[in-house]
């Protein structure tokens, strides 16, 4: 696959589900009603307003890191990618995966599934993933910085 092709489609994917993403997130009391009205969950009795709380956070956590990928896929497209500012964002990232992986692990106390135990894990990986590699892009940047004062 070329590169302007991956660039494009990857560009889509996070636009789509930045948007889209905003919009399950605004759309949450309703939809969680409408879904435990439908398929009448017995554990959820009672707990409407802790799962549109729970989710509602969640789903702006997700925006947010969302948010921070498509500003640093701006600098790929422009050619410009070992700069501060991704650094900045590679730690923001970390810190909203551990919070996310925090929340999830609260909420096994309402119910628990092996799922969220497994999205607990993701996020704790993908946080501890984000904030190494904000270590090696700012270290990137320093010798960026550097060379470029050297020429």
């Amino acid at each position: 696959m070329k590169k302007e092709t991956v660039a494009a489609v990857t560009k889509f994917l996070l636009d789509f589900m930045y948007f889209s993403g905003i919009i399950v997130t605004v759309s949450l009391p309703k939809t969680v009603r409408v879904v435990l009205d439908f398929f009448h969950y017995e554990n959820f009795d009672g707990h409407y307003y802790e799962i549109v709380v729970i989710y509602f956070v969640l789903g702006i956590l997700a925006i947010l890191i969302l948010g921070e990928l498509r500003k640093m896929f701006r600098t790929v497209l422009s050619d410009d990618c070992f700069v501060k500012e991704n650094v900045v964002s590679l730690q923001r990232m970390g810190t909203y995966s551990f919070i996310i992986a925090a929340i999830c692990l609260l909420r096994t106390l309402l119910y628990m599934t092996v799922a969220m135990l497994v999205l607990v894990l993701v996020f704790i990986i993908a946080g501890l993933f984000s904030k190494v590699l904000a270590f090696v892009f700012d270290k990137a940047v320093d010798y960026k910085i550097e060379n470029d004062l050297t020429i």
